[in-house]
C-alpha cells in the first residue's frame, strides 16, 4: 500500500507523557508530520480499571485514525499499552506500536541484580510485567511501585508550575524501602510521563541510580515499520489534539511548542 508523504505519525497518551516518545521519534524522522493526541478528559489512566481502559482507548484511537489518516499509531502510554494494545490492533488497519516497560535493558545493565519498576498502579500490577521479568531478568530481584503523584508532577512541570521535591522522593522510597531496595542500582521508568521528571528523580535518589525507559526503542521501531516510505522534504508544525480543552491545556502551549506542536485542537 502506497503511503502519502504527508500522512502523519499518530502518538496517543492520556496526557503529556508521550512527549518523551515524541522527542526521539522527531530526532529519528525530523520531517515526519506529527499528530499528538492526549485524552485529557480521561486523564489519568493509572488509577482507572482495566475494563475502562480496554473500552476507552480503542474507541478513541478509532476516531483519531478516521480523522487524521495516519500511516502508523503509537500508544505512547505504558498503562494503555499493557491493557489495550491487542484490542487496538484488532480494531485498526494500520501498524500500532505499543510502549513496553524497559525491563530487558534494566536487567542487562544492573550490576547488583536488583532493579526497580516505577510506573502507574495499573501498569505495575499487570501480569505482563511479571512475564517480562521472568523472560529477561530471571536472575534478578525486581521491585515495583506505582505512583500517581509522579504522573501529576510531570504534567505540572510542563505547565511551568513550582514542583514539590517530596513527590519524587516518595516515589523512589516506594522502591528503596522494600527489602533489597538498598541494593537497587537501576530503575525502569515504566510510565512515559516519568522520563520528563528523570532529573527530579535523580536528585531525590541521593546515590547513583540508573534510569531506563523505552523512548529510543520506540523510535527504532517506527523507523523499521516505515522504511521505504516517503516523507515531506521539510519539517511542518505538528498538532496536539485533546479530548478536553481547559486552562491546564492552555498552560501547556509553551511546552508543546518546544516539541514542535504549534497547533492545539479539540477532538
Amino acid at each position: 500500500m502506497t503511503v502519502a508523504p504527508d500522512a502523519p505519525i499518530l502518538l496517543f497518551d492520556s496526557g503529556v507523557g508521550g512527549l518523551s516518545i515524541l522527542a526521539p521519534a522527531r530526532a529519528a524522522l525530523p520531517t515526519a508530520p506529527i499528530i499528538y493526541a492526549a485524552d485529557s478528559a480521561g486523564f489519568p489512566y493509572g488509577t482507572k480499571s482495566e475494563a475502562e481502559i480496554a473500552a476507552r482507548v480503542p474507541a478513541l484511537l478509532g476516531r483519531l485514525v478516521e480523522r487524521y489518516r495516519p500511516r502508523l499509531a503509537v500508544i505512547a502510554c505504558n498503562t494503555a499499552s499493557t491493557i489495550a494494545l491487542s484490542h487496538v490492533r484488532a480494531a485498526l488497519d494500520i501498524p500500532v506500536v505499543g510502549t513496553v516497560p524497559a525491563i530487558k535493558p534494566a536487567a542487562l545493565l544492573s550490576k547488583s541484580r536488583v532493579f526497580g519498576v516505577l510506573g502507574t498502579d495499573a501498569t505495575v500490577r499487570q501480569p505482563y510485567v511479571d512475564r517480562l521479568a521472568a523472560e529477561h531478568g530471571a536472575d534478578c530481584i525486581m521491585l515495583r511501585h506505582g505512583s500517581a503523584a509522579l504522573v501529576q508532577l510531570a504534567e505540572a512541570k510542563l505547565r511551568g508550575e513550582p514542583l514539590d521535591p517530596r513527590i519524587a522522593q516518595d516515589a523512589l522510597r516506594g522502591l528503596t524501602d522494600q527489602p533489597h531496595g538498598d541494593r537497587m542500582d537501576m530503575v525502569v521508568l515504566a510510565c512515559t510521563h516519568f522520563p520528563l521528571v528523570e532529573q527530579e528523580l535523580a536528585a531525590a535518589a541521593g546515590r547513583p541510580i540508573g534510569f531506563v525507559h523505552g523512548g529510543a526503542g520506540i523510535a527504532r521501531r517506527i523507523l523499521f515499520l516505515t522504511q521505504g516510505q516517503l516523507w515531506p522534504d521539510a519539517t511542518s508544525p505538528g498538532a496536539a489534539v485533546f479530548t478536553r480543552l481547559d486552562d491546564q491545556v492552555e498552560a501547556l502551549r509553551p511546552a508543546l511548542a518546544g516539541y514542535g506542536l504549534m497547533q492545539v485542537d479539540a477532538l
